[in-house]
């Protein structure tokens, strides 16, 4: 099948947030998905008619087995939304454990580096498909506090230009989204713990990240998705190589409030 046309998706970190919606996208536009989600019970809820695997991104044997079953099953792979990953620790640089480093750019690189690895033989046999990674505005512009986060989204962008050079001539794309503030659970969790670094209240690094845009707002999950499923499509069909922010508009990555 070619991508856009009943394609198969793989999302990795597809039980919940952003990678949940994007599942719910595809889904919506026609797709088979396949989700998968380092918790089993965030994929309980699921709807029956997607596919699911519990297993760490970063786990190589449990990766390899996970795309050996969809080879299996599916006989191969449309597109790939490498979406898993952490915020990692809000810390001054000295302050962060050579551990809370390494866990979250494990997370946020390697996760994305194994399933574009075990994607890549599967579309190169078939002369196309779509890779899209998530990044982040922080991937774009960096931000204080965040230094694994933000490093892990800059290299997951390095990966992803590398991947749209590496497998264009056989008919692959490769993009980047990077979500600017996305409403929900993980960012209330970065909101209370910068809040916390910073000596503010909650509400008031909300406001702050707001006023970062020129749309004075926060993104959600469906926006991210809307751009996978596009990105996924025929009707980007010569879009590779691309860095895509879906944020609103930033306009300053730092605004002090």
């Amino acid at each position: 099948m070619k991508a856009g046309q009943g394609s198969r998706v793989l999302i990795t970190a597809g039980g919940s947030g952003i990678g949940r919606a994007m599942a719910e996208g595809f889904a919506a536009a026609g797709h088979p998905v396949w989700v998968t989600d380092v918790s089993a019970v965030a994929l309980a809820d699921v709807p029956a008619r997607w596919r699911t695997t519990a297993v760490d991104a970063t786990d190589e044997a449990g990766m390899k087995a996970l795309f050996a079953e969809i080879a299996e099953d599916w006989g191969g792979l449309d597109v790939l939304c490498a979406n898993a990953g952490v915020a990692g620790p809000t810390a001054l640089i000295e302050d962060i454990a050579l551990e809370d480093w390494r866990k979250c750019v494990s997370v946020n690189l390697e996760g994305c580096f194994l399933a574009a690895k075990y994607a890549a033989p599967m579309m190169k046999a078939a002369k196309a498909g779509s890779i899209v990674v998530t990044s982040s505005t922080a991937g774009q512009y960096g931000y204080p506090n965040r230094a694994p986060y933000c490093s892990a989204k800059w290299a997951v962008i390095g990966l992803m230009k590398t991947l749209a050079m590496e497998l264009g001539p056989f008919g692959i794309r490769a993009n980047a989204i990077c979500p600017g503030a996305v409403e929900g659970p993980r960012m209330e969790g970065v909101l209370e713990r910068e809040a916390a670094a910073k000596g503010m209240t909650r509400d008031e690094v909300y406001a702050g990240y707001a006023s970062g845009t020129s749309m004075g707002c926060f993104v959600e999950a469906r926006d991210i998705a809307n751009m996978a499923v596009f990105l996924g499509s025929e009707a980007a069909r010569l879009v590779s190589g691309q860095v895509i922010a879906v944020d609103g508009h930033t306009v300053n990555p730092d605004p002090k409030v």
